[in-house]
């Protein structure tokens, strides 16, 4: 595999000094690259009363508010979430060599972000969320299958609507980090730290 392409030389000067804006461009350059099966897959770490969490989501928007991603509030994630806001995340492209990890406190979206989203989703994921108590033990798939079954029954013929106990979560970061892949283990770690005013320190860090 090619080298990556240097993300700095000794100084800021090709980083945006906006993390949104950078973080747009990689994303952007991860799609063009190709060879990844979903770009936004991305990993969110919680705290639970069993100690970290872990796990993969799809991240859905993001902009100068946050990063996004929908859930069942009533799964682990969402309970755990909803007790300690603090939340991890990384999400990382195999083929450009890069990774981005993101820290600070969820929020839940508004109810017209939720309502937005849902209305965007297939049909079937819309369903499922009906069938399924997210996290909790079912005795078989046919149970699951069954499950599935009636709700879509229930619903036949008309729209379905989002369940009141399931929408998004909006990460707002305190601290983002930029790492892209160097030889020798050299890598370039970026990292933007908000400041009190709003802004946005960044600093090179060791890698």
């Amino acid at each position: 595999m090619s080298e990556p392409e240097i993300l700095l030389d000794g100084g800021f000067e090709d980083l945006d000094p906006d993390p949104f804006v950078q973080f747009a461009r990689w994303y952007a350059d991860a799609i063009a690259a190709g060879g990844l099966n979903d770009p936004a897959a991305m990993a969110i770490a919680t705290n639970g009363p069993a100690g970290p969490s872990v796990r993969m989501v799809l991240l859905r928007r993001f902009d100068e508010t946050g990063f996004r991603f929908f859930t069942n509030y009533e799964s682990d994630k969402g309970r755990e979430l909803l007790a300690d806001p603090r939340a991890a995340a990384v999400i990382h492209w195999d083929p450009v060599r890069r990774q981005v990890r993101i820290q600070g406190r969820v929020e839940l979206t508004t109810v017209a972000e939720s309502d937005e989203y849902h209305d965007s989703r297939p049909r079937g994921s819309q369903i499922a969320a009906w069938a399924s108590d997210q996290s909790r033990p079912i005795a078989s798939r046919t149970e699951l299958e069954a499950r599935y079954a009636a709700a879509e029954a229930r619903f036949e013929g008309r729209d379905v609507p989002r369940p009141a106990y399931w929408g998004g979560f909006r990460l707002v970061p305190d601290r983002i980090e930029f790492w892209q892949s160097r030889i020798n283990r050299l890598h370039d770690r970026i990292r933007y730290e908000r400041e009190s005013d709003g802004s946005w320190l960044r600093q090179r860090l060791m890698p």
